[in-house]
């Protein structure tokens, strides 16, 4: 490859090529198409936390200029809609099935929690559809209603579902009881923490929008929608809702502006959307509204846990044990329960050599909006059980942080590791990356700086967080299309979905080395259900599996290029080379391009459809280091640096990884600082429903950031090499910080305090703490 490719190849620094068009104006999101005679709806929701529906009214809203329908959960059930289900094979104590509420895509009968879908609205314009929902009459009887997981599982508690006695949905139990108890009884030093990951909004740049168009010729409904995962969304639309074909309906998606986690599945108003276009007969958009995200995407974490450590006097840890309630809010929804009764835990050890675990995890229902995948989903809340235990154990014992871990991290030489949940890890070098991370951060440093601090009156503190994360999905096979055109252009169709974490620009590197044309020539494409079905992007697998996808697809087209050259140049294939964008016959100068070669076949390309598996999901791994200070007169915790050394296996483009960590790293710090979504406990209104009242992390927050990444320990388990990095920063950086301010305030003379410390870490919050008398 001439240098000029080369430049463009995978390991290269190479510039987003999906910016040009968002920077400029020319991103096409959903809300940027308008067909002709496209109409308007707006959700009528919700105003109680809990009541019974006793009647709706449309008629004054029908009355109404403009208003063209209103559609109530009654009339999609007479029409054949099903309910959202809940299918995991999840148990009760008791060993009953899971339990959960079937949940109807518009409210009957009753609303579980403010902001519940009750009736949609369609109308010639947004504002006429807007005055239909305030004109619709709807009469309530109010129930009391239940916001707290310590209230939801008090005895007597309202009940969300009147088949779900004392608001349980399902339990899990890993471990072994009784050899941790040995280990407890056993032990030199016992650290014990209540700690909360409390409920977060999942703020995309893009709210969700959808627009759904019929064609009475074809019965199909083609849905434009915001979504990472456009097959799932056709399905569930088409089977899991409406109950139709998969193949009436098509799934578009065009530029996604955010994901997070929010987007993976699809929401009742998806399919209200399509049901409403099918039956108008016209198009039909949907477009949230910021209090329609805040009020009714799905969020994130909210878990209140116990959890303890056991060590022997050299802080070996003899036993983990964790309880832990978690809120799926009034509709669970399957990921939301696997995420925290399954996922999380398989983490729960993290990169310590733990073999003894207790651990039971509980899933309850309050009158909330329901919870699901926020980035690093599941993963963030059990290493920061863990990693909040490590310090806590450290004072306790009068140990480095550092040194502690030490003593604990899993030995590369038992690689590959099975850790106490059954989870393979296939490669990691943990100590090595931990030290990479204390260098960067100057950890011995750190007396001098804390002295300094203290001069100017200010309490100085360091946190760390060693940790990996799991990723995948378990979805490991994915479906690749390369079309080599004969204008001179190659496209690559992959089942993933942009949605601003940079992947055309990684996959088209991936192409180059594989081609060796120029990066301008590859145009990668996604979304549209029709082209081809596969998981989509959620849990950081875009990369490890569809990359992978595409160097194989890429690698065949060759082969399959290399196999009609043989008949153009009259020479076998085996005498044939590829380099560059040609085929030459080795030894002469007989060739042809591959463009030209394209241009001679009967539809003047060549294509190929490949599906490719992965081995197994990626661990990617790191030492996050935060240093903050606290002014002890307003409680203010300001952040002075921000280190990472992360095991990110083999890197394509070292600007998105670097990127993706660093903006991972920042919502962490916003979990940990400031960020709650937090409802009134007798009413059940929300209290943090706008910008107003949800603090959001900003850019400035870092004083300084700095982060490494260590290429040195390939993932054995895909092609590639490369580990998944999209959630790695929010996981590592929420201990972090927690931990750099419990320092600070244990170094400051206050440890039991450090011991009590919550997130978000509001300067009110942490003033408390300083002063418990109110001085």
């Amino acid at each position: 490859m001439d240098q000029g490719m080369g430049r463009f190849g995978s390991g290269r620094a190479v510039r987003r090529i999906e910016d040009r068009a968002l920077l400029s104006g020319a991103g096409r999101f959903t809300d940027d198409v308008a067909p002709d005679g496209q109409t308007h709806l707006v959700f009528l929701r919700a105003p109680q936390a809990h009541a019974r529906i006793l009647s709706i009214d449309p008629a004054p809203a029908l009355a109404l200029p403009g208003v063209l329908a209103v559609i109530t959960g009654d009339d999609l059930a007479a029409a054949g809609a099903k309910p959202m289900l809940v299918t995991l094979p999840f148990k009760r104590p008791d060993g009953g099935a899971l339990t959960a509420p079937p949940r109807p895509v518009l409210a009957q009968g009753h609303v579980r929690f403010v902001g519940e879908p009750v009736a949609a609205i369609i109308a010639e314009t947004l504002a006429a559809a807007r005055d239909g929902a305030e004109a619709v009459l709807v009469e309530y009887e109010e129930l009391p209603a239940v916001v707290g997981l310590a209230e939801a599982a008090a005895p007597g508690a309202p009940l969300v579902w009147e088949a779900a006695p004392g608001n349980l949905v399902a339990e899990t139990r890993y471990g072994d009881a009784a050899a941790a108890e040995a280990g407890f009884q056993a032990a030199a030093h016992v650290v014990s923490l209540d700690l909360v990951n409390q409920r977060l909004a999942p703020v995309s740049m893009e709210p969700r929008v959808v627009l759904a168009e019929y064609d009475a010729a074809s019965e199909r409904i083609t849905v434009r929608m915001s979504t990472q995962m456009p097959s799932s969304a056709r399905d569930s639309i088409a089977d899991e809702v409406l109950g139709i074909p998969a193949e009436k309906v098509r799934v578009l998606v065009g530029d996604v502006g955010g994901g997070f986690g929010m987007k993976t599945g699809i929401y009742p108003e998806d399919a209200v959307v399509a049901f409403a276009a099918k039956r108008l007969g016209r198009p039909v958009k949907w477009a949230a509204t910021r209090l329609d995200d805040f009020l009714s995407a799905l969020h994130g974490r909210d878990t209140e846990s116990r959890a303890e450590l056991a060590l022997d006097a050299e802080g070996k840890v003899l036993a983990f044990r964790v309880r832990t309630l978690a809120n799926m809010g009034a509709y669970p929804r399957n990921p939301g329960v696997a995420i925290q009764l399954l996922i999380g835990p398989w983490v729960s050890t993290s990169i310590y050599d733990i073999r003894t675990i207790d651990l039971q995890f509980t899933a309850l229902m309050t009158n909330t909006a329901p919870t699901g995948p926020y980035r690093g989903a599941g993963r963030p809340e059990a290493i920061y059980l863990i990693e909040r235990l490590m310090d806590a154990a450290a004072r306790q014992m009068r140990l480095d942080p550092a040194e502690l871990r030490r003593r604990n991290l899993i030995d590369p030489a038992l690689m590959p590791y099975t850790n106490a949940m059954g989870q393979t890890y296939d490669s990691g070098r943990f100590g090595q990356v931990m030290e990479q991370g204390l260098k960067l951060a100057d950890w011995d440093g750190f007396a001098a700086r804390a002295e300094q601090s203290r001069a100017r009156g200010r309490l100085r503190g360091r946190g760390i967080a060693t940790f990996l994360e799991w990723t995948g999905g378990n979805a490991f096979e994915e479906r690749v299309t390369v079309a080599v055109k004969g204008e001179g252009e190659i496209e690559v169709y992959a089942t993933t979905q942009a949605m601003g974490q940079g992947i055309a620009t990684s996959y088209a590197q991936l192409a180059v080395d594989v081609f060796g044309v120029p990066i301008e020539r590859i145009r990668v494409v996604f979304g549209d259900s029709d082209r081809g079905s596969g998981f989509g992007s959620a849990g950081s697998r875009s990369l490890f599996t569809a990359g992978s996808a595409v160097k194989v697809a890429a690698d065949r087209t060759v082969d399959r290029a290399k196999d009609l050259a043989s008949e153009a140049l009259e020479a076998a294939a085996v005498d044939l080379e590829y380099r560059e964008g040609r085929i030459q016959v080795a030894g002469t100068d007989r060739g042809i391009g591959l463009f030209e070669l394209a241009a001679q076949q009967p539809d003047g390309r060549i294509f190929i459809d490949s599906s490719s598996t992965v081995g197994g999901p990626t661990w990617p791994n790191g030492t996050h280091v935060c240093e903050v200070e606290i002014d002890p007169d307003t409680g203010e915790v300001e952040i002075l640096s921000y280190v990472s050394a992360n095991d990110a296996g083999r890197v394509v483009n070292p600007l998105i990884v670097e990127g993706q960590i660093a903006g991972g790293a920042l919502q962490g710090l916003g979990q940990a600082l400031c960020e709650q979504i937090i409802y009134d406990p007798d009413s059940g209104q929300p209290l943090s429903a706008s910008f107003m009242d949800y603090a959001m992390p900003r850019a400035d927050m870092i004083a300084g950031y700095v982060t490494a990444l260590d290429q040195s320990i390939p993932c054995t388990t895909n092609p590639l090499g490369v580990k998944g990095v999209g959630e790695l920063g929010t996981i590592g950086a929420t201990p972090a910080l927690v931990n750099a301010v419990a320092d600070a305030l244990a170094r400051g003379g206050h440890a039991a305090a450090a011991d009590r410390l919550q997130m978000p870490l509001t300067p009110p919050r942490v003033w408390a703490l300083l002063h418990p008398g109110g001085a």
